[in-house]
């Protein structure tokens, strides 16, 4: 650690009785942080600090947080000065007691929290609400006015930043990054973000890194590496890295010691504010001129500061204060020694020359911080108060036609992207809606987009490129080979109000499985917190899915991100599997048009049959789940057999062994019931869009056997409907860890989902086919040989599989 202040720019002049109560304000943020953590009454130390004063459980995290709050007073100074509007994200997102204190100290948490109110008393409940059974959690959270970044895990506050700046062009995003976050691989990808910005139509991000050395009880491996290492590091990621080196201070000190830290700190903000201008100012030029954009080499700061920056120095003769030991709480074991240790610290930011009598801010400090909604802790974009609606075409002029059901072919997933070119081009003028992908997007068939708009990129150009890839400069489709980046722009992207979809591969979507914990759980805290409205959804496209990866082998073959998605609450989850075409388009409008949940959608993207009209599927996806009656044969009757099935390779199957039943025993009495809205068969009481037992039993009756032929993971079926009264008639079907590369139907057989496998089953649970069925079940079972020969010798699927459609 460096010890003394040094900044790599010329120091700014600021006035003496600004350092003084830009210093006092940091003061205060940092007492409110230590109260936090450690008091539950006394809130302003007028009495002698006892044991009963402080919590019985002391949780939080010190040692980040007053760098943390550092860096808001001077965020607060230049959005004055500069009439700014400001997101803050905090990476270290454990710092939550800085970012609390301060929407307390602007007055933006009383007007949200009434009770929590700027004086002695809205003091110490702000203090014993923090980490406390029924108060507030120890990280940047839903209930902290100002964030969008909950910041529990880490890795994501740049991408993040980004995502929120898209489109944003008013918008400055103070990114500070923690070193310990530093280390992460979402993290390190992200930081190429900046080669997506546009510097006119976006708005400006400042990432700032705040290397103060340790992580939980290890050094970090950024502020270990010697300063030319670190500036060629950022340089190679585009960045122009700017150093802010703070001096080590004792928590005692006076405030002389300090000014010049404040006058560096500041110094540098106006620095980068001032390029960040010129940036702007250079593109707009170019742009007016015709001329293509010069990537700008973006500003950033680096900043040094000790871990646990002003509070103990040592602990019981242990080094606290520049070392890891200020991680979290700096002592816990209260004895009376550290209760007077407690009482000398909290007392050394001078508490009675911050707050008056009453606990209020002192009047002089509270004109420091911004008005209104100009208060980092009162932006309305981070709290969903900016959402504008889509503009949307009719879906229904999409539509696949058709002359009989299952004798059509065509790739769902490419229709689907002939509606998004035109949600795309309907709304080009509000830029509210984008495209999000990992390298996929024309591999999952939306290429129709590129007729209105081309990929971002501002990284170099070939030759080639220029008439080849859809590159541009002001392309609002986001592609990066890095599901972190994409997932953390779309988070932010929606959190501020904008709207979009990001497709991925089935399998590889799992890198993002704990972002998605993350922002499931994000919104459904926001959707109890009265202040925060609802946002647009997060939507998934899960393409190039278990079924038709027969080509890239086992390692690319996994279902099983729905089971995941399913483990959150009801309230905010959604899971679609579309069997065609048409229902593909209706889910798609319906999920765009949603708020506040995750939808999650599967569908093919190779030729596949197509089985309803655009009114037929509007209907279906209405119900979430219904009989097909063109492929039923049950009408005014009892069904012998329920053949249930969700997902477009399992509907197929589904009917294909549907059609091998009917052709074998054609008073076997079959009722086709299909699910595209997987949450349908939970009960009523476990989700909003679940079925009630009688609307179930009359669906899959309550004593028939029910074969399921599930896209995913089979007992999920299970899962979803043990409540059912008829649970033990189902017989589900799904991917079972079985396949590699092969053929696309043998991928069903070795995974008994094929449609020979599902007759057997019908023939050994239908008791009335158990006698007479046995000659019909010896065929289906040599087909399931001829098929395993036939692919050995032929390297493709028997011409009756491959071939068959709908026959009735």
């Amino acid at each position: 650690m460096t010890t003394a202040t040094r900044c790599s720019v010329a120091q700014q002049t600021l006035t003496k009785d600004l350092l003084v109560k830009m210093h006092k304000y940091w003061q205060a943020a940092n007492y409110l942080s230590v109260g936090q953590i450690y008091l539950l009454d006394n809130p302003l130390l007028k009495e002698a600090l006892k044991r009963e004063h402080v919590k019985p459980r002391l949780l939080g995290h010190w040692g980040t947080t007053p760098g943390l709050n550092f860096i808001y007073v001077h965020a607060n100074r230049l959005i004055k000065e500069r009439d700014l509007n400001m997101i803050y994200i905090t990476g270290p997102g454990h710092g939550g007691p800085g970012l609390v204190a301060n929407a307390w100290l602007e007055g933006s948490y009383e007007e949200f929290y009434p009770s929590i109110d700027r004086s002695a008393a809205g003091m110490q409940r702000l203090f014993k609400q923090f980490s406390f059974p029924r108060g507030i959690p120890s990280h940047v959270a839903p209930e902290t006015p100002g964030s969008m970044h909950e910041g529990g895990e880490l890795g994501y506050a740049v991408s993040h930043a980004f995502g929120a700046a898209f489109d944003n062009p008013d918008q400055v995003v103070l990114a500070v990054v923690g070193d310990g976050e530093a280390e992460t691989g979402p993290l390190a990808a992200s930081w190429h973000s900046n080669k997506y910005l546009h510097p006119v139509n976006d708005g400006f991000v400042l990432p700032i890194l705040h290397l103060n050395g340790y992580k939980i009880a290890n050094p970090t491996l950024l502020a270990r590496l010697s300063k030319d290492e670190l500036t060629k590091l950022f340089e190679g990621y585009g960045y122009t890295p700017h150093y802010v080196e703070l001096k080590q201070p004792t928590f005692n000190e006076k405030l002389e010691s300090f000014e010049e830290i404040h006058t560096a700190m500041a110094t540098m903000l106006d620095t980068v504010m001032d390029e960040l201008t010129a940036i702007r100012a250079a593109a707009k030029a170019e742009m007016d001129a015709g001329k293509p954009i010069t990537r700008p080499k973006w500003p950033m700061i680096i900043m040094r500061t000790p871990k646990g920056w002003t509070g103990p120095k040592e602990i019981d003769g242990k080094k606290v204060e520049d070392y890891w030991r200020s991680h979290q709480v700096p002592f816990s074991d209260m004895t009376p020694e550290h209760v007077a240790a407690l009482q000398t610290w909290m007392k050394s930011y001078q508490p009675e020359t911050l707050f008056d009598e009453t606990g209020a801010l002192k009047q002089e400090l509270v004109e420091l911080a911004p008005a209104g909604i100009k208060r980092i802790g009162s932006n309305p974009v981070v709290h969903g108060q900016v959402t504008k609606d889509l503009r949307m075409p009719d879906f229904r002029k999409y539509e696949f036609k058709f002359d009989k059901p299952g004798t059509a072919s065509c790739e769902a997933t490419r229709e689907m992207g002939k509606f998004l070119r035109d949600v795309m081009k309907d709304n080009e003028d509000s830029r509210n809606f984008r495209i999000f992908g990992p390298d996929e997007t024309a591999s999952n068939r939306w290429n129709n987009v590129f007729e209105v708009s081309g990929k971002t990129w501002f990284a170099d150009y070939f030759e080639a490129d220029k008439t080849n890839d859809y590159l541009s400069q002001d392309g609002r489709v986001m592609e990066i080979l890095s599901e972190h980046t994409c997932q953390g722009w779309l988070e932010a992207y929606n959190l501020t109000g904008r709207h979009g979809f990001f497709s991925c591969y089935e399998a590889f979507i799992h890198v993002i499985d704990s972002m998605f914990n993350q922002h499931a759980k994000w919104l459904k805290t926001t959707r109890e917190i009265n202040w925060r409205k609802p946002v647009p959804s997060l939507n998934y496209l899960l393409t190039s899915h278990v079924w038709r990866q027969d080509h890239n082998g086992f390692s690319h073959q996994d279902p099983g991100f729905i089971d995941h998605v399913v483990n959150k609450k009801a309230e905010v989850i959604r899971v679609y599997l579309p069997p065609d075409a048409n229902t593909l388009l209706s889910v798609t409008d319906h999920v765009l048009r949603s708020r506040h949940y995750v939808n999650v959608v599967v569908a093919g993207k190779q030729p596949a049959l197509q089985y309803l009209t655009m009114d037929q599927a509007i209907k279906h996806c209405t119900k979430g789940a219904g009989i097909w009656d063109w492929a039923s044969n049950d009408e005014g009757g009892e069904p012998d057999v329920v053949m249930a099935c969700a997902g477009e390779i399992p509907t197929m199957e589904a009917l294909a062994a549907t059609d091998l039943l009917r052709q074998h025993f054609p008073d076997l009495k079959i009722r086709f019931v299909n699910v595209v809205d997987l949450m349908t068969l939970q009960p009523e009481e476990e989700h909003p869009h679940g079925m009630s037992d009688r609307e179930f039993d009359a669906l899959f009756t309550a004593d028939k056997p029910v074969m399921f032929a599930f896209h995913g993971y089979p007992w999920l079926i299970h899962r979803l409907t043990y409540r059912r009264n008829g649970h033990s008639n189902i017989h589900a079907r799904g991917y079972i860890e079985e396949g590699s590369t092969s053929t696309p139907f043998d991928m069903v057989v070795v995974n008994q989902l094929d449609r020979f496998n599902l007759a057997i089953d019908v023939i050994d649970r239908v008791e009335k086919l158990q006698k007479t069925g046995a000659h019909v079940r010896q065929k289906f079972v040599d087909k399931l040989v001829e098929h395993e020969q036939y692919i050995a010798e032929h390297g493709d699927d028997l011409p009756e599989v491959k071939n068959w459609k709908w026959p009735y």
